[in-house]
């Protein structure tokens, strides 16, 4: 029996969702907490990856139990239970054996949050970029994003990938606020660190410019 379980983390103090050899992951530690309850080992496998410190509102993983699940939603309410504050389960369902949380994902979307002025409340969710940016210049250069195939340019040095090629179908910046912003793109896939090099690349963009204006400005005073 297959079932999907959706839930969020903060993940602040995990080493990406991924497990890994040296440091503590989100993945580990649903996992235990299934293999508890479930009373056999579990393994879980996510719609996707995030790097460390990332955080996820909607996530969704899968895993497979030879005995039925009688009551899951008296499961998700014991894994909320057993899991730390940081990870929360939404609800457990089961699905066909052919669905697949990583593969019959269609899309996924990101946010990178950004604030142009200090901000204690913001400090551990949001990027303090201490400078207002042209978020008119930024935009402009998000929407040539979707005509590209190949992000190979924005993919972390010696990338476990097979293919760099990536389908975007939205990328564009929202205001939230008079300082505050995030950035939404929309892909059926991501390569490690892309979307961190993407914000990174659209503010190196709207710092040139401006510094492009400022140095024009004093050459014509």
């Amino acid at each position: 029996m297959r079932y999907f379980i959706t839930f969020s983390y903060d993940g602040t103090h995990y080493h990406g969702w991924q497990i890994q050899p040296s440091g503590l992951s989100v993945q580990e530690v649903l996992q235990q907490a299934l293999s508890t309850l479930l009373r056999t080992s579990i393994d879980v496998t996510g719609a996707g990856r995030t790097d460390a410190g990332v955080h996820a509102r909607t996530m969704v993983a899968h895993f497979d139990v030879e005995h039925p699940v009688i009551d899951c939603v008296q499961l998700a309410y014991k894994l909320n239970r057993l899991l730390p504050r940081d990870i929360s389960v939404a609800r457990v369902e089961p699905v066909d054996d052919g669905m697949h949380a990583r593969f019959s994902a269609t899309a996924r979307t990101y946010r990178y949050y950004l604030h142009t002025r200090k901000d204690p409340f913001l400090r551990h969710y949001s990027w303090e970029t201490h400078y207002d940016l042209d978020f008119d210049a930024m935009n402009a250069a998000a929407a040539t994003l979707p005509d590209y195939r190949d992000f190979g340019a924005f993919c972390k040095s010696h990338a476990d990938v097979k293919t760099t090629l990536c389908q975007v179908t939205h990328a564009a910046w929202h205001q939230t606020g008079p300082c505050t912003w995030y950035f939404e793109i929309t892909a059926n896939r991501f390569l490690r660190n892309m979307v961190r090099a993407v914000v990174g690349t659209l503010v190196e963009v709207a710092t040139i410019l401006t510094a492009f204006w400022l140095s024009l400005a004093l050459v014509q005073a």
